[in-house]
C-alpha cells in the first residue's frame, strides 16, 4: 500500500464502523439528530450507541434528523487544506439529503481561498451500506496511489453499479419520511405487507415490489438428463446429493421453502437423469423439504392429481409446477 496522496472525508451517512474509519485514516462528519429534546451526534451533540439508539425507538421515542450543515461541511475540509492537503468527499446521496449540497458550497467557497489545493466531492447517489461499500472500494483504489482526480473519477464511474434492495419490519418511519402514503402505512400494516425499497440512479428510495410477510418457494431444477448409458449410475447421484446439501446448508426455514423437482424420463427420450422421481423423493423427505411435481414430467397414463394424496401421506406440504398436460421434456 503506497502513501495516499490526499485526505478522504465521508458523513456518518455510510454507516461504516468507528473502527474501520480509523484503520483507514478516513475523517467521518457526523449528521444529527434530536431526540426527547436531546441533540446527538452531529455538532456538538451527546454521542448515542446503535443499541442505545434503537432501543429508545422501541420504547417510543421520534427523532428528528438534521443534514451535514455548510458550516460544519467547511470546518472539516479546511481542517486538511491547512495541512495542505488535497480533499476528496464522498457524500451522502443528494436524492435523500442536503449533505452533498453543504460540500459541494463548501469546497466551492474554500477553493477560493486555497488555490493551491484540490476539492473533489462526489455525491454518491448511495445511503448506508450501500454509501459504506463505496468508500471502502474508494479507500482501497486512493491506497493504490491513485492520484486524487483517478480516485474521484472511479468513485464517479462505480456508483451507478451499487445496487440497494432492502425492506422493513414497520412502515411507520418510512410514512414520517414520506417514502410511503398515510393510507399505504396503514394497509400495509395491517395485511403485513411491506414495500421492497430501492436506491435508483438519481439516489433516491422508490418502492419496486412488495414483501408480503409470508415465506417464499424456491425450487431447485436441474437439467441432469443424458443419452449416454453410463456405467456408473450411483457416482453423479451421490455427487447431485452433496452439491444440494452445500446449497440448501443455512437457509431460514421461516422464511424460504425449498423444493426439488423430480423428473421422469422413459427409455428412448433420455437414457439415464441423475435426479429421478425416487432420487429427490428419497433425498426431501428426511430432510423436511419439498418434492416439486411438475405436471409435464409424467407419462400420459399417469395423472398428477393422484400423485398429491401419495405424498401427503409422507410430506406435510408440496409443491406443483402447472404446465401443459402433456409430457414435453425431451
Amino acid at each position: 500500500m503506497e502513501q495516499r496522496k490526499f485526505d478522504i472525508i465521508t458523513d456518518s451517512g455510510c454507516d461504516m464502523p468507528e473502527s474501520y474509519l480509523k484503520e483507514h485514516g478516513v475523517e467521518c462528519v457526523r449528521l444529527g439528530f434530536t431526540m426527547n429534546n436531546v441533540n446527538y451526534e452531529g455538532e456538538g451533540g451527546e454521542h448515542i450507541t446503535e443499541k442505545e439508539f434503537y432501543q429508545k425507538l422501541r420504547d417510543g421515542a421520534m427523532p428528528t434528523t438534521y443534514q451535514v450543515t455548510g458550516e460544519m461541511a467547511r470546518n472539516r475540509i479546511e481542517k486538511s487544506l491547512k495541512k495542505g492537503r488535497d480533499v476528496l468527499v464522498l457524500a451522502f446521496s443528494s436524492g435523500l439529503s442536503g449533505t452533498a449540497g453543504s460540500f459541494i458550497v463548501a469546497a466551492r467557497d474554500l477553493s477560493k481561498e486555497y488555490p493551491d489545493c484540490k476539492i473533489r466531492v462526489v455525491d454518491s447517489l448511495c445511503a448506508s451500506m450501500g454509501e459504506g461499500l463505496l468508500l471502502d472500494y474508494v479507500v482501497k483504489k486512493a491506497d493504490t496511489g491513485a492520484s486524487l482526480d483517478e480516485t474521484a473519477d472511479y468513485a464517479e464511474e462505480l456508483k451507478l453499479h451499487v445496487c440497494h434492495f432492502f425492506t422493513v419490519d414497520n412502515l411507520f418511519h418510512l410514512k414520517r419520511g414520506g417514502r410511503v402514503s398515510g393510507a399505504t402505512a396503514i394497509v400495509g400494516s395491517i395485511l403485513k405487507i411491506k414495500p421492497v425499497m430501492h436506491v435508483n440512479n438519481e439516489g433516491k428510495l422508490i418502492a419496486i415490489g412488495k414483501a408480503m410477510g409470508s415465506p417464499c418457494c424456491v425450487n431447485l431444477w436441474v437439467p441432469d438428463g443424458t443419452k449416454d448409458i453410463p456405467a456408473d449410475r450411483l457416482g453423479p447421484r451421490l455427487r447431485l446429493k452433496k452439491s444440494l446439501d452445500e446449497v440448501l446448508e443455512g437457509y431460514d426455514k421461516e422464511w424460504v421453502i425449498p423444493a426439488v423437482e423430480s423428473k421422469v424420463f422413459g427409455i428412448g427420450v433420455e437414457s439415464y437423469t441423475v435426479g429421478s422421481t425416487e432420487f429427490y423423493q428419497n433425498y426431501a423427505a428426511p430432510r423436511g423439504i419439498c418434492c416439486l411435481l411438475d405436471t409435464g414430467h409424467y407419462h400420459p397414463t399417469e395423472v398428477v392429481s393422484d400423485k398429491i394424496p401419495a405424498m401427503l401421506a409422507f410430506y406435510d406440504k408440496v409443491q406443483l409446477h402447472v404446465s401443459r398436460p402433456v409430457r414435453w421434456d425431451s
